[in-house]
């Protein structure tokens, strides 16, 4: 095995520790037989970010502050690589859908973002972590090697569409600006045609929404849709509210599985009262030509369709040689650290967000979202360092109540302080929450204005 360039490879038996070298270690990967490089001091610290969501950017920026004078002299070194040069925060794509804020500002450049890192926009394509090399995909040809000392895998979780038959031709996705803004004019489109077509089943499918998954994103999607479309209602005269017709469907057998069961409860039940169609332990088996079934048997058209079921591991892990969990996510310890073939710390080598399997007592790993991939990458980043300077790293302990979710305009549901919180309160609470949280100063007071000017005027849809 070649060794990084400029540095000297140490032959000695393992456990053999010399100041400015690499020392091998053999062990069996996932892969089969790879060889582990350990840097041992000296020379500059490489650090490669893969993904830059929420948790990438998160702990770049806290790498970045902490060696910001390393990074400035030399000694540091941060290359962050993602496919695309920004940041969407997801949990407001509900809210660009309804209008309520800027699909600009929920968007997070990531280069003034990070000053003083390298930022690539690119994909990469496998991971050797033995070596300590990543390939960039390859354009034009050409495959790019980026050999680094400290790995951090922030990829995240993709959508996990089924092949349902119909569902690619006829159904929305919600993970981007561009599949809210899109959702938002397919709504809008529909009330046009509802007001203007005689053909009564044809009225009867534009006036049918059909969200499908219940988990934060699926809810309050429908929800703020819903106010969106009721606060524009006084445009067309000829449909009245009892017109519409909104469906939830949900595999499972409760909405929110990730919530408290009785703000789930809750939630539920404001929906339904809301006269919200919630199809529980109901799957969609087919969409073809817009005439969907259900596994409960029921059959209708509609010609909004909204996928947000499921989510599906990054396909790069499967491109490493990092140990995986039976859901396809990075095996870590509570530290962060990814688990090496002995069980103890794989040296070098992180992951935090939606790719990483975190143990969690009691249930066998951490959830998936954005309130864990923050506080975990806030937590990796200081663990990365610590681990530098020979100090423990910290275990993550998810903070419990911290979850919450938006019912629409002036309704949510939130933890705070161990409260259950539902109505005005968990409102405020949830939306100082995504506040707090968005990884841009700039962005947070632009969001702040669109609350605040939407408070103070008419609120229509804003127009892209």
């Amino acid at each position: 095995m070649d060794s990084p360039p400029g540095v000297t490879v140490d032959s000695a038996p393992t456990g053999a520790i010399r100041s400015g070298v690499w020392t091998r270690a053999p062990w069996s990967g996932r892969h089969g037989c790879v060889n582990q490089v350990t840097s041992t001091g000296g020379g500059t610290i490489r650090i490669l970010i893969v993904g830059g969501g929420c948790a990438g950017l998160t702990s770049a920026q806290r790498l970045q502050r902490e060696l910001q004078q390393d990074l400035r002299s030399g000694r540091a070194e941060i290359t962050l690589v993602e496919a695309a040069p920004y940041l969407t925060y997801r949990p407001l794509l509900a809210e660009v859908a309804a209008g309520a804020i800027d699909p600009r500002h929920v968007v997070v450049p990531l280069r003034p973002a990070l000053p003083d890192c390298r930022v690539l926009a690119a994909r990469i394509a496998r991971i050797d972590h033995g070596r300590r090399l990543a390939w960039l995909a390859p354009q034009d040809g050409i495959e790019v090697e980026l050999p680094y000392d400290e790995l951090v895998l922030t990829v995240g979780a993709s959508c996990r569409a089924q092949p349902i038959p119909g569902l690619a031709d006829h159904g929305l996705g919600f993970e981007t600006v561009g599949e809210a803004l899109a959702l938002r004019t397919r709504v809008l489109d529909q009330l046009d045609l509802a007001s203007t077509t005689r053909d009564v089943e044809l009225r009867h499918a534009a006036l049918t929404f059909v969200f499908v998954g219940a988990g934060y994103g699926g809810v309050s999607a429908l929800a703020e849709l819903a106010d969106l479309v009721g606060r524009v209602l006084r445009d067309y005269p000829n449909i009245q509210p009892e017109d519409l017709r909104w469906v939830l469907v949900e595999a499972d057998d409760r909405i929110l599985a990730e919530a408290d069961p009785e703000l789930a409860e809750y939630a539920l039940q404001q929906l339904r009262d809301r006269n919200v169609d919630v199809r529980l332990g109901t799957t969609l088996e087919s969409a073809d030509d817009g005439l969907l079934v259900l596994s409960d048997g029921s059959k209708f058209a509609a010609r909004t369709l909204v996928w947000t079921a499921g989510v599906r591991p990054a396909p790069l892990l499967a491109a490493t040689d990092l140990p995986l969990a039976d859901d396809g996510r990075v095996r870590c310890l509570d530290t962060l650290q990814v688990v090496g073939p002995d069980g103890g710390p794989l040296p070098g080598a992180w992951a935090a967000g939606d790719c990483a399997a975190v143990p969690a007592p009691p249930d066998a790993y951490c959830r998936r979202g954005a309130q864990h991939a923050l506080a975990q990458a806030e937590l990796l980043a200081g663990n990365l360092l610590a681990a530098r300077a020979g100090a423990a790293p910290q275990p993550y302990r998810p903070e419990p109540g911290e979850a919450s979710a938006s019912l629409g305009l002036r309704n949510a549901v939130a933890h705070a302080g161990g409260r259950r919180l539902t109505g005005r309160s968990a409102w405020l609470v949830h939306r100082a929450r995504m506040l707090r949280r968005v990884p841009s100063t700039e962005r947070r007071v632009r969001i702040l204005a669109d609350w605040l000017l939407g408070g103070l005027f008419a609120s229509g849809p804003h127009v892209p």
